[in-house]
């Protein structure tokens, strides 16, 4: 799987359980960390820790497995698939940290055919 397929099925998967303000950054221009960013919102810590579980299983099912989760007990989920690294926020911990304004240099992918309305 390449790294913007892993990318579209993670922001699919995303779309699909109800996270909010999904963004993907392509930060392979500006660092070595990873290929892609995903960035996304969720209404509660429960549903910060669905959002990261639902991912997890998905991706397992594929064969995909994370190499590196940090914040289970936080409003704020990593997942570090290595090519793709997903941020999984509750929103005050988003506006807080604000990825977006950090990694401005970064270019943002069009995900809008991915997400449903």
């Amino acid at each position: 799987m390449t790294s913007k397929e892993l990318l579209e099925k993670i922001v699919s998967i995303l779309d699909e359980k109800k996270a909010e303000d999904i963004v993907a950054i392509e930060t392979a221009g500006v660092t070595i960390v990873a290929d892609y960013f995903v960035i996304a919102s969720a209404t509660s810590n429960p549903h910060v820790k669905s959002l990261a579980d639902d991912v997890e299983d998905e991706l397992a099912k594929l064969g995909v497995f994370a190499s590196h989760i940090e914040g289970r007990a936080t409003g704020w989920i990593l997942l570090d698939f290595n090519d793709v690294i997903v941020h999984i926020f509750l929103n005050e911990s988003r506006e807080y940290y604000n990825l977006e304004r950090l990694w401005a240099d970064a270019k943002q992918v069009d995900i809008s055919a991915l997400i449903t309305e």
